[in-house]
Parts: C-alpha cells; structure tokens; sequence
C-alpha cells in the first residue's frame, strides 16, 4: 500500500453491497441498494465488531467503530469496470486506514483480490477483449508520452478490432471454401483459387505491416539499454554527463576511475533509453579494476545497443589499420571521440578510413565542445524506429505474445498459399486457414488457455 491524499478500496462481485453495506453508515441514514449508481455519498467506514445479516444497519455504532470518513460509490453491473457489482470507499490514502478498512471487508465476506483479478473480471465479463486487458497494464508501466498514447490506443480496442477484422475475413474464406466442398457434386465453386490467393496476400500483407512495429513497440514498452564501452580515457563519463545535463560520472585524467556501472535514464523521441556507464576495457592487476571490467563486459552482452568509444588522437597516431578496435556485433556503433583536437580535414580523413576498415559508419563527436551529440542521438533512436513506424502508430505491436501470434498466422497463411499453388485440395486449404484464424483469436481472447490467462494477470498488481 501506497501513502497519499486518497486510498480506494474496491469490492467487486454479486454480493458487493451486501458486505458493504455492513461496513458503511451513509450520513444521510439510507442504505446503499437505495442509491442512484454512479454517485459519491459521504459516509462512515466502520470495523465490524460481529458479523450481521444482508443490510444489517449499525445500531449500536460508536466512535471507536469508526475507521474513516470518506465518500462510498455503488455502481450496479454491467456499468462499471468488472461488469459487474461494484462498490468503492474513497478514504485517507493512509496505510493503517487502508489496511483497516480491507480487514473490515474480509471480516464482511470478502476476500483479498488475486493480483490482475478486476481486469481479469473485466476480460471473462466481456466487458474488454484480452489485448485491451493487457493495456491496462501498459498504461499503468508506461514510461513515456510515446508508450502511454500507444497503451492507450490498445485500451481502447484499436489492434482488437483491427484483428477482428483480419479474422473475421479469414472465416469469411473458410466458410467459402467448405460451402465448396459440401457442394462440390454440383460442381458449385463459392471462391476461385485466383480470389483466395489475392485475398489471403492482402491479409498477410496487413499482418507483416503491423508485425514490421514490433521491435519498436517492445522498446517503446519496455525502453532499451545502451552501453557505452570502450578503453579507459576514451570519455565513456564525459559523454554520460553530456547526455543527461549532469556531472553524474567522476571525469579525471587518470585511466581506470571508472570502477562499477553508472545507469541514468533519459527520454528521445519518446523512446526510453538506459545509458549504462561501464569500467574501460583493458589488462590490469587491480582486483576492483578486474571486477569492473568483468561487469562491463556482463553489461554488453546485456546491452541493446553497444556504443564503442574510442580516442581520436589515439585512432591517428596508431592509424586507422593497426588500431585495436574489438571485434564488432551488429549491435555496436562506434563513436569516434574527442575530435575537437583534430583540424577538420585530419578528422574527416581519420573518419574516411576508419569506417573504410570497419566496413560500417561511424559517429565523430566531441563531448567537449558537443559536436556530434545530436547526430548521435538521432542514431541511436534510429536503431530502434522503423522507417515505416511512424504511419503505422495507430497498431503497434509491443507484447510479445502478440508478436508470436501474428506469426503464427502468416505462417499458416502461408502455407495456404503454397497449397494453393500446389493445387492441394479444398480439405487442406481450410485446415490452414483454421489455423491462421485460431492464433489470431488468441490475442483477443476468443481462444486462449488457463495457463495464458494466469501468466498474463500474474503481472498485475494486488487491487488492478
């Protein structure tokens, strides 16, 4: 339990006014199944001293029964959250009332929610699909502007009814194709082989579209990791300090300050980033320099993105083809430094060579003057938005269950397809397109398992 101005305690369930009402004494002496829904009314919350009968009316209530003033709401199902009954106290937002006030509850007939279990309701209910069920808890984790308006746009049903809609023509052409082959002694064909192959390309067009926003989705959802790694005294710490505006890292001229991993968080272009300050790379007897490198290399094979420091002047003076730059992953970008001790055109043939021996392109900046940190924040958050992201923002992917889904469906399209082409016969093509209708189902919740259910909710917290 948290502390605050207001704590909500809610009840949900066919007897939710009964148990409250044996616990609520409404300062203007009704009863709850007397009032209209929908409306805060100021009230007594009270400890329950014996339990009582449905509408039991506190005759003989005094002031050490009473826990808190607050304000009671009844809002009868299905209008409310669960879809069902449901009645919330609004007290003080402190822990010892909050904590009094679920006990009275349970003393009532009540028992503690499981965690996720209102918006579980809320999903068996009908009240939202199983993908807006998952956004509620989007919304609550959010961690930018970005993220929120994309949970939000879930929350309200937009990949829901977009995948409805792909699954609802994905039956259309089932049903077609087996209305042919109960008729197919009449020689009656209900869609061509042409119609259905043009048909299905489209819906796996439609499919590719949006899975094409998953790996920007999850970084949106879950933020990225950024390593910076390199050799002692390439400017790892300085370059840290000039991203997030602060003197979090010690700068010094000595190698090796750096000793344990230093993690801020920044936002760019609503992505959120960790940037992860690591120990610099490098052989050395001091057992805590030994111990930080070793985190620094955990770090990187951690890391979403590796952003390779190294030393310009350094790069020159042993030449672009004899420096010792490690052996580079897809995931590295290397970021030459400390240019501002460079004459431009020295710089831009250091660059000219050094990407003509890495065989990729490089970031030249300077964390003392700044050159180069907007051209290196704009290449790190490319990394992860795709080209064709920003059109696609209405449906993003960003739960993986609803990735693998979407892949299983275009897989089975698929293999429609090949069916199709194949001349197999109606039975099979049916059999697949069953297939790419069931995983689509599964991301809305029209099929789904106990255990996918429980792992989902299992996120939640206690009272959500």
């Amino acid at each position: 339990m948290g502390e605050g101005g207001i704590g909500i305690v809610r009840i949900s369930g066919q007897y939710a006014t009964d148990i409250a009402s044996k616990i609520v004494r409404l300062r203007t002496n009704g009863t709850l199944r007397t009032l209209p829904t929908h409306t805060l009314h100021l009230a007594d919350i009270l400890s329950i001293p014996h339990a009582g009968p449905a509408g039991y009316s506190h005759p003989l209530v005094t002031q050490e029964h009473i826990i808190d003033e607050g304000l009671v709401v009844y809002m009868k199902g299905p209008r409310s959250f669960t879809a069902e009954d449901v009645v919330e106290f609004h007290c003080h937002g402190n822990a010892t009332v909050l904590r009094r006030v679920c006990e009275s509850c349970i003393a009532a007939g009540a028992r503690l929610a499981q965690p996720g279990e209102f918006t579980k309701r809320a999903f068996l209910n009908g009240r939202l699909d199983l993908s807006q069920a998952e956004a509620v808890l989007d919304t609550i984790k959010a961690k930018s502007e970005f993220a929120l308006t994309i949970a939000q746009q879930q929350l309200r049903g937009n990949l829901g009814c977009y995948v409805q809609e792909l699954r609802t023509t994905l039956l259309s052409l089932q049903a077609r194709i087996e209305a042919g082959i109960d008729f197919s002694d009449e020689d009656i064909s209900f869609v061509t082989r042409g119609e259905l192959r043009t048909s299905l390309q489209h819906i796996a067009d439609q499919i590719q579209k949006v899975l094409d926003t998953a790996r920007t989705g999850r970084a949106l959802r879950e933020g990225v990791r950024v390593v910076l790694a390199g050799p002692p005294n390439a400017g790892k710490s300085s370059l840290l300090n000039s991203l997030i505006h602060d003197n979090r890292a010690i700068v010094t001229d000595v190698p090796g300050t750096t000793r344990d991993l230093i993690e801020e968080t920044v936002i760019w272009k609503g992505l959120p980033i960790t940037l992860v300050d690591t120990a610099g790379l490098r052989d050395t007897v001091d057992v805590v320099e030994q111990e930080g490198i070793k985190r620094s290399r955990e770090a990187q094979a951690q890391g979403d993105l590796i952003l390779h420091l190294v030393d310009a002047a350094e790069v020159q003076k042993a030449g672009a083809s004899d420096f010792p730059f490690p052996l580079l992953e897809p995931k590295h970008l290397v970021v030459l430094n400390k240019i501002d001790v460079l004459t431009p055109l020295t710089m831009r043939s250091l660059c000219e060579d050094v990407q003509q021996r890495l065989g990729q392109p490089i970031l030249p900046i300077s964390t003392k003057s700044g050159d180069g940190l907007e051209e290196l924040k704009i290449a790190v958050t490319a990394r992860f938005f795709t080209p064709s992201f920003e059109s696609n923002v209405g449906v993003v992917i960003t739960n993986v269950r609803h990735r693998v889904a979407l892949e299983q469906a275009i897989t089975a399209i698929q293999l429609t397809l090949y069916s199709i082409e194949g001349e197999a016969q109606a039975e099979l093509l049916s059999v697949d397109l069953h297939d790419a209708a069931d995983a689509l189902a599964e991301i809305i919740g029209s099929i789904t398992s106990d255990d996918v259910l429980e792992r989902i909710f299992s996120e939640f917290c206690i009272g959500k």
